[in-house]
């Protein structure tokens, strides 16, 4: 299962809402993620309408992002075909990066608002109230209650979050970006001795890969509910996973040689941050990450980027 997901932020994606409000041009988004690409004579067909119609529509949904074409060869000349880039659209007002003395802006990313992800059983999404969904099911994965989850683990693939990218607003170059998250490895029960390899992504760049040493369950974490069972995974290690001119770090160790400049953040519209454990990992054991309401650290995953020659700030909410 592989699934993409937009956010629209209606104070800064006012085009996109625009062109998401004909009828027209959300039957052809409907048409091709229902039957994958198609071309422009295709949907003209399908949904009863004039060539030339399709074809303006299908620009303005180029132009904002919603679908990508690519021109083929045809029996008679050349064809434009139409590719959907999303799964499921999502609408909902973003609140403002807290920026202290403008040299960090921190973002708080809550645990479920991933928008990509591929996740192989077992696995499963908890809310500090309860369950989500079916356990073992990668499809609960798409669940819309999974904004509210609080524990989400899985066996193999990933979950991926688009952060903002806030390079522009920052007073002077970007020294770091860090990420800070509590996870553990993913056991059946628990076992403090389960070492997983977990790899991390940033813009689909290979930041490095971190050895967690287990799946604890020895006690209860600190915020973990009360009805989730003492068998089950309690709390993980809260790890800052760091990006500077010098390489990649977990808590200032150096796991990898990629530094920003292989990252180039100011390229990037957005800052997507990938969590994975690989059929090919030497040691493929699962992954458990906690947000708030559940393990040792009542906090969601925070993104930090920080400008050069000041100190850091302190974490926010978003």
């Amino acid at each position: 299962m592989s699934r993409n997901f937009l956010i629209i932020d209606p104070s800064e994606g006012i085009e996109t809402l625009k062109a998401l409000a004909s009828p027209v041009r959300v039957d052809i988004l409907k048409l091709l993620a229902d039957q994958g690409p198609q071309n422009v004579n295709a949907i003209a067909a399908a949904l009863g309408l004039p060539q030339s119609s399709v074809s303006a529509n299908v620009q303005m949904l180029e132009e904002v992002g919603l679908i990508r074409t690519e021109t083929q060869r045809a029996k008679k000349g050349n064809q434009k075909l139409c590719h959907t880039l999303f799964d499921e659209i999502m609408v909902m007002f973003k609140k403002d990066p807290a920026t202290r003395g403008g040299n960090t802006i921190d973002v708080a990313m809550p645990l479920g608002l991933y928008t990509s992800c591929e996740v192989m059983a077992p696995c499963g999404l908890c809310s500090p109230e309860g369950i989500i969904g079916l356990l073992d099911v990668p499809d609960t994965f798409l669940d819309p209650r999974r904004m509210s989850a609080g524990l989400l683990w899985f066996t193999r693939g990933y979950v991926e979050y688009q952060f903002p990218n806030n390079v522009r607003l920052m007073e002077g170059e970007v020294e770091q970006v860090e990420f800070q998250l509590e996870l553990s490895s993913e056991a059946p029960g628990t076992a403090s001795n389960w070492p997983s390899d977990i790899t991390f992504l940033i813009n689909n760049v290979e930041i490095g890969t971190w050895t967690s040493p287990g799946d604890f369950g020895d006690q209860r974490g600190i915020y973990t509910p009360s009805w989730w069972k003492l068998k089950g995974s309690q709390y993980g290690m809260l790890k800052s996973v760091s990006v500077n001119a010098e390489g990649t770090f977990v808590d200032g160790v150096k796991i990898s040689p990629v530094s920003l400049r292989d990252l180039d953040l100011p390229a990037h519209r957005s800052v997507r941050f990938k969590i994975e454990v690989r059929d090919s990992a030497h040691h493929p054991g699962g992954v458990n990450i906690f947000g708030r309401g559940f393990g040792n650290y009542d906090q969601d995953i925070v993104m930090r980027l920080t400008a050069a020659g000041r100190g850091p700030s302190q974490a926010s909410g978003a």
